[in-house]
């Protein structure tokens, strides 16, 4: 099982807002911000929000392989992002989809950028070249936010999802992370990955993009 970072432990402690890994005793705070999303959007295909148990459970199956990260301010979480599998078999393993989602209440302050520029460099750091995002359409805010991080569209699913009595396209958008090798390694699972300096500093190269 993985440990939070010594620095940027620190760093939580001496800063207002910082970026930090996401851990199993942030699942309430996390389910909190997400379950509005569920209820009441089609931003997400899930209908029924998971209770508390599960979004822990989610936490700890994804931080096996996968950055899950928090921006918190006083101890309290504003927003979250992680990274998740792109398609199961093994010729994808290169590839992640990503997702960010912040309290409605602190939006535009830089926390969905903050918390992209730490996973993505983490993700880079792993091994992977590739990361995709998938956003409901319309949603101006998202696409603008992805093609501010230099994601490209690459494509719709028309009518894909019917959610809250209608039907849904899925726009998906593409950034290269680095560019593609001939013979690349495999990924670095994120439980396994050496924690050092270059980690720390990948968790904490958002922090600078906040705005509160």
């Amino acid at each position: 099982m993985w440990r939070r970072f010594g620095c940027a432990e620190h760093c939580n402690r001496s800063m207002k807002t910082t970026i930090r890994l996401a851990d199993g005793t942030d699942a309430q705070a996390v389910l909190d911000i997400y379950t509005p999303f569920v209820s009441g959007s089609p931003v997400t295909f899930e209908v029924q929000p998971p209770s508390a148990a599960e979004m822990q459970r989610r936490i700890g199956s994804t931080i096996e392989r996968y950055p899950w990260l928090v921006c918190a301010s006083a101890n309290r979480v504003l927003g979250y992002a992680y990274a998740s599998e792109h398609r199961a078999r093994a010729a994808y393993g290169w590839s992640v989809d990503c997702s960010v989602y912040i309290d409605p209440h602190h939006s535009r302050r830089g926390m969905a950028r903050g918390l992209y520029t730490s996973l993505f460099a983490l993700l880079r750091l792993q091994g992977f070249f590739n990361v995709f995002a998938g956003i409901t359409l319309p949603n101006a805010a998202s696409v603008g936010l992805h093609e501010a991080m230099g994601f490209e569209a690459v494509g719709t699913y028309r009518a894909v999802g019917h959610k809250l009595g209608a039907w849904h396209d899925v726009g998906w958008w593409q950034l290269p992370l680095q560019a593609p090798l001939c013979d690349p390694p495999s990924p670095i699972p994120f439980a396994h990955s050496a924690r050092n300096d270059s980690w720390d500093a990948a968790v904490r190269s958002g922090i600078a993009i906040l705005k509160i």
